[in-house]
């Protein structure tokens, strides 16, 4: 984080990226000295309503954060920033997006936890669009014209007012990760699988609860322990709206998940919080266990990023990759979609055994048609061949067969691409020799 203080100085001269949290009511006149460098402006977290017209001198800005503030209105200023890239305006009061608000270049947009009831037409005819995410909104449709985006590879539209989706979305090439629980139209499979999961129920004042572990989007994960002394994982719920969804539904999916040796499982639901919060508890995850990559940079946009140092036995990534092909068929089983199919959200030894988590995204099938729902199921598994086509070169004499598996689920076709179950039973025949 940076200070007004260096900007006026001059001491952030020549800087790429400028992060400024000071209670700003209007962005401050030094930061146009950064015109020539400037790509990255981050306001976030202070109190502005809008920004000034003359934004446009910062000629070289991709990148522009505004979550937390006061804005009503996305100001149409930024559709004139022939750079812009990344547009995030996240829990604001925005309740209108104007068409000319839009940059020419625009790839990533995110307006989660505002107002929104409609979103113009333009969006649809900005060919570079990645990634749109649109939780917590008050939306009802989306614009006919994103048929157009052949391009939109991810999509949360969560938490909305949507009584459905639209046919055409479902059949975009290169669409892979999509939320669109804890709309009207899933809210009765929600409810269900909240209500009539059998999961035994934990009492908060029954748990010692101990060190925080991690934090994600929808909640806190503490380690802790029961009254015989059992070491557990527990998670809370926030109960706030996040990038993915509602929280309510990430219960519900890791209700409705139930058991299998490649999940992160469910063993009980919390109950009596002193909030009132929800939570789960897990059982813990052995310390040889690591996140498989990080999730995507602001560079790669929708791919996450590997540690180049990433080192596994031989054999170790298709035992993986099988494994995790078999998660993902346990849920389309179970008639969830995952909607988050990334290696972030995989925990692995180093020798092949995984572990699939997070369901922040995750989505119920029997809450759209027969046919959209067969259409879900291949969004997860072109998310699927992302991951074979990330692990397939360390997959040693089975590379060329994983990379035909990873152009099969890749395919533009959506109707096309195999089952998840059928890809799983295809790894784990060339993973036989490698046991």
């Amino acid at each position: 984080m940076n200070t007004l203080e260096q900007l006026r100085a001059g001491a952030l001269s020549g800087a790429r990226r400028l992060t400024l949290r000071a209670d700003l009511r209007e962005l401050p006149e030094e930061v146009y000295t950064l015109a020539d460098s400037l790509e990255e402006l981050d306001l976030s977290g202070n109190a502005l309503d809008d920004l000034p017209a003359d934004l446009p001198r910062l000629h070289r800005l991709r990148v522009i954060f505004c979550s937390n503030n006061r804005f009503a209105r996305l100001p149409e200023v930024l559709g004139r920033c022939k750079s812009l890239e990344m547009v995030g305006f996240k829990a604001n009061h925005i309740s209108d997006v104007p068409a000319a608000a839009l940059p020419p270049r625009l790839r990533w947009l995110i307006l989660t936890d505002n107002r929104i009831e409609a979103l113009p037409d333009e969006l649809g005819r900005r060919a570079r669009l990645q990634k749109v995410a649109l939780a917590g909104n008050r939306l009802t449709a989306l614009p006919a014209t994103m048929a157009g985006c052949e391009r939109l590879e991810l999509l949360r539209i969560s938490a909305n007012q949507f009584e459905g989706l639209p046919d055409w979305l479902l059949t975009l090439p290169r669409l892979t990760w999509l939320a669109h629980g804890g709309n009207p139209f899933s809210a009765a499979q929600e409810a269900e699988a909240l209500d009539n999961a059998p999961m035994p129920r934990v009492n908060w004042a029954d748990l010692q609860v101990q060190a925080l572990l991690g934090e994600g989007a929808s909640g806190h994960i503490h380690r802790a322990a029961r009254a015989d002394g059992t070491a557990v994982a527990l998670k809370v719920f926030k109960g706030e709206v996040t990038s993915d969804g509602l929280p309510g539904t990430e219960l519900a999916a890791c209700l409705q998940a139930g058991a299998h040796p490649h999940l992160i499982p469910a063993t009980g639901r919390l109950s009596g919080h002193p909030g009132g919060a929800d939570g789960l508890l897990m059982p813990l995850i052995p310390p040889r266990f690591r996140t498989l990559a990080g999730p995507p940079s602001l560079a790669s946009c929708t791919r996450d990023v590997y540690d180049p140092a990433l080192q596994m036995a031989p054999g170790a990534a298709l035992r993986l990759a099988t494994g995790m092909a078999d998660a993902l068929a346990h849920l389309h089983a179970r008639a969830l979609t995952h909607g988050d199919f990334y290696a972030h959200n995989m925990l692995h030894d180093g020798d092949g055994e995984g572990r699939l988590g997070d369901f922040g995204a995750a989505s119920f099938l029997a809450s759209v048609p027969p046919q959209q729902a067969a259409r879900l199921k291949a969004l997860d598994v072109r998310a699927l061949g992302c991951l074979l086509e990330e692990l397939g070169p360390r997959c040693a004499q089975h590379a060329d067969a994983v990379q035909v598996l990873a152009d099969a689920c890749l395919a533009a076709a959506v109707d096309t691409r195999p089952a998840a179950h059928d890809v799983a039973q295809r790894l784990r025949r060339l993973a036989l020799p490698c046991g």
